[in-house]
């Protein structure tokens, strides 16, 4: 039986000092914050303009350029312009950029517009700052409503 028993499996019984232990590697990096600063006097601006039936679309471009689609026609007295925004942060880092749409609105009546970076990814330079510029495209329908329209939209950088 003793016999039988010394087959069976059973718990390894480890020899007396058969033990070893090493020390392991940690690490870590705390980087500058990114910030991101909306430009003093910037705005996503779609202009002045007159809608005939069937409505259309006012496009701005990152550059500020406004083009008018439909039966929509920009006055020319009307300023079109691009939003601007300041990133500050660690330097040569890379991040990305999302925008989001949103609504103008005046009174009761409201118009949707989308929402486009000039670059969805970019660098900050060696001193650890960047910009970008927002254009986008807005939705004007036929029976729109005279006046004047405001709105907001979200935009988020993050560290790539």
């Amino acid at each position: 039986m003793a016999g039988l028993l010394g087959i069976l499996p059973g718990q390894a019984m480890a020899a007396s000092g058969q033990h070893a232990s090493a020390a392991g590697a940690a690490s870590s990096t705390v980087i500058v914050p990114i910030t991101l600063t909306h430009s003093a006097g910037g705005v996503l601006n779609f202009g002045t303009m007159t809608v005939g039936p069937g409505g259309g679309n006012v496009i701005v471009t990152t550059t500020g350029t406004g083009v008018a689609v439909g039966a929509v026609t920009l006055i020319s007295s009307g300023a079109v312009s691009a939003d601007q925004f300041t990133v500050t942060g660690d330097a040569n880092r890379n991040f990305s950029v999302t925008t989001g749409a949103g609504y103008v609105t005046a009174g009761s009546s409201s118009m949707l517009f989308a929402t486009s970076p000039s670059s969805g990814q970019a660098t900050l330079s060696a001193s650890g700052a960047g910009t970008f510029s927002v254009g986008g495209s807005l939705s004007v329908g036929s029976g729109i409503a005279p006046g004047v329209y405001h709105g907001t939209y979200t935009v988020t950088v993050t560290y790539d």
